[in-house]
């Protein structure tokens, strides 16, 4: 018996050491993907150019993931030595609190959750476990802590934080801000009391919706193609009027259009393609990107297959030309979706090569410089609270 009992002990270890130390890892190193590629050739000319860019990008996953993003990892795409050697200026991370365990771009019900296996297996505290209003807290308690951390590495929460990252720039190329966003409304719970603790916990962005109707509304991947509920119609009104800014890069296109009616604030689709471009659902009605547009929008181009066709440097830069073409080269930006369980042929440490390849396709420096970083810069400068 005691013989068995050891060797029980001794399966139970195993199996814990798997679950908790082994499988997340190579969850994370199987899901968010970087082509193998010889390193890439970068003229003179666009190195020195991308050397002295402030590069921007509106959305990134990492939050999701138990690597130490204070460190260079060998799996996923960003970290902060990563977006340092990029010359990213300005990081959105957003928080991924529920997916279905479908998640595909057609429709999901909203009766499974892939994050709480996750959240358990990579160890999140157990409050997380079944709160998604508490997964979304800890993530900006996780990036906060960062920030403690690191010196070079803030939290910007107001335009006076963004400007204070920026002038530290002129000095300290480290210099790096993180912006807090919401992947989808549902860390509400359906309770409009819930906005507060998240503008306190950091966030200033909030996504309506993700990969499954929500208290809020219909999403692009659901089931019901609603718009906003009487719930969304309510918290949508109160998350602007405390100073959120809207995303509606997974919202159903009736969302959309509800939005648009009800305030004259510009949205942001932070992670997106060009349907005229990639005719894929993944990507919402070119009408309705140059609506957003009007407004004074900002429309974030990703970086992987599904929503350009085509996910190589050349792809990509081909994806920003049509977005320039669709809405005008101010109202487009970089919205990789990097650490969201996409392949893509390079990663943050690697931006240089879309500068080039940008270059190579005729777009002037300008608007090089608009679209890898000004342009969202210029948004969130007239956006964030004073």
């Amino acid at each position: 018996m005691r013989i068995f009992l050891g060797i029980l002990a001794a399966v139970l270890a195993l199996a814990g050491l798997a679950f908790f130390y082994i499988i997340p890892v190579r969850v994370d190193a199987g899901r968010n993907v970087v082509v193998e590629h010889a390193p890439y050739a970068i003229s003179a000319e666009a190195r020195a150019l991308h050397d002295d860019l402030r590069v921007g990008d509106l959305h990134s996953d990492m939050l999701l993931w138990m690597r130490n993003p204070a460190h260079r990892n060998d799996r996923g795409h960003t970290d902060l030595p990563r977006l340092r050697e990029g010359r990213v200026a300005l990081q959105v991370f957003a928080s991924v609190t529920k997916t279905p365990s479908s998640m595909n771009y057609e429709a999901n019900s909203a009766d499974s959750d892939n994050i709480t296996p996750l959240a358990i297996a990579q160890r999140w505290p157990i409050d997380t476990w079944g709160s998604i209003r508490n997964r979304a807290l800890y993530h900006a308690d996780r990036l906060n802590r960062l920030a403690q951390r690191d010196d070079a590495f803030t939290v910007i929460r107001s335009r006076a934080d963004l400007d204070a990252v920026l002038t530290a720039r002129e000095s300290d190329p480290d210099a790096l801000a993180g912006l807090l966003a919401t992947e989808g409304a549902h860390p509400l719970e359906g309770d409009i009391a819930n906005i507060a603790p998240l503008w306190d916990a950091g966030y200033r962005m909030v996504g309506l919706q993700h990969f499954f109707d929500n208290e809020l509304g219909g999403s692009l991947h659901g089931l019901s193609g609603a718009g906003l509920s009487d719930f969304g119609r309510e918290a949508v009104p109160a998350l602007i009027e405390q100073g959120f800014i809207i995303d509606v890069a997974h919202s159903s296109p009736q969302v959309v259009r509800d939005v648009l009616a009800m305030t004259d604030r510009p949205l942001i689709v932070s992670h997106t393609g060009i349907h005229s471009h990639c005719p894929v659902t993944r990507n919402i009605p070119d009408e309705l990107m140059q609506a957003i547009a009007a407004e004074g929008g900002l429309i974030g181009i990703g970086f992987w297959e599904d929503v350009t066709c085509d996910d190589s440097p050349e792809g990509v830069a081909a994806a920003i030309l049509a977005a320039i073409d669709l809405v005008g080269v101010e109202h487009v930006a970089l919205g990789s979706d990097y650490d969201g369980t996409i392949t893509t042929t390079f990663d943050a440490s690697e931006y240089a090569v879309l500068t080039d390849r940008l270059l190579d396709a005729g777009l002037g420096e300008a608007d090089i410089r608009a679209v890898m970083g000004e342009n969202l810069i210029t948004f969130f400068r007239e956006n964030l609270p004073e």
